[in-house]
């Protein structure tokens, strides 16, 4: 009996996973820019903290964009997954391009989104760093939270939210880069969203 339940177990499991790979595999695009604008920032229409159990969210500007998935990555056992459990890989412009993208190596760990290319990039290496971001999604509620989990590579979505410093009373400070040109630590931008549309 115990046998027969440990292999149920394993079929269970293993369904699971190749139904999540098929659920979540790349949205095929032919050639071409599929996102023309860049993001969108501006001043913070509200100022006052965002209070979200032991964190304290200090709007530091609006922000909006349209732009292609590249990459969706979960976290689970980092310090910050309590707060920002995805990753979100974008690009706009030609970094929205299947063009560009197929002679890129994109991957994302330890909360960094990264690119390789053979012989020589695409398109110009500070052009790819200025039309693409790695997003820390804090979702403002848990439909959010749902559709982050469910998007795939490929796929253009529109969000809109706010770039935030995020603390603790332990000291601890997690702080949204407000640029897109600079790349390294601190370069990814940490936005609580508020709205997101899967525009496909």
């Amino acid at each position: 009996m115990g046998r027969r339940v440990v292999i149920a177990a394993i079929l269970l499991l293993g369904i699971h996973q190749a139904w999540d790979l098929y659920a979540h595999r790349p949205l095929a695009r032919p050639p071409g820019v599929l996102v023309t604008n860049e993001p969108q920032q501006r001043e913070p229409t509200h100022s006052a903290p965002i209070v979200r159990d032991d964190f304290t969210l200090q709007p530091l500007a609006d922000f909006e964009f349209e732009a292609r998935v590249l990459l969706v990555s979960r976290y689970r056992w980092d310090a910050e997954s309590a707060l920002a459990p995805y990753d979100l890989g974008i690009g706009w412009q030609r970094m929205s391009d299947t063009a560009v993208i197929d002679r890129l190596a994109l991957s994302q760990s330890a909360r960094f989104l990264s690119w390789r290319w053979q012989d020589a990039p695409p398109i110009p290496a500070d052009e790819i760093t200025r039309s693409a971001a790695n997003v820390h999604v804090i979702p403002a509620n848990a439909m959010i939270a749902r559709q982050i989990a469910g998007l795939r590579s490929g796929q253009r979505v529109h969000a809109r939210g706010v770039l935030v410093e995020a603390s603790r009373s332990d000291g601890w400070r997690w702080r949204s880069s407000l640029r897109r040109d600079d790349g390294g630590h601190g370069a990814c931008e940490l936005m609580y969203v508020e709205s997101l549309d899967v525009e496909d």
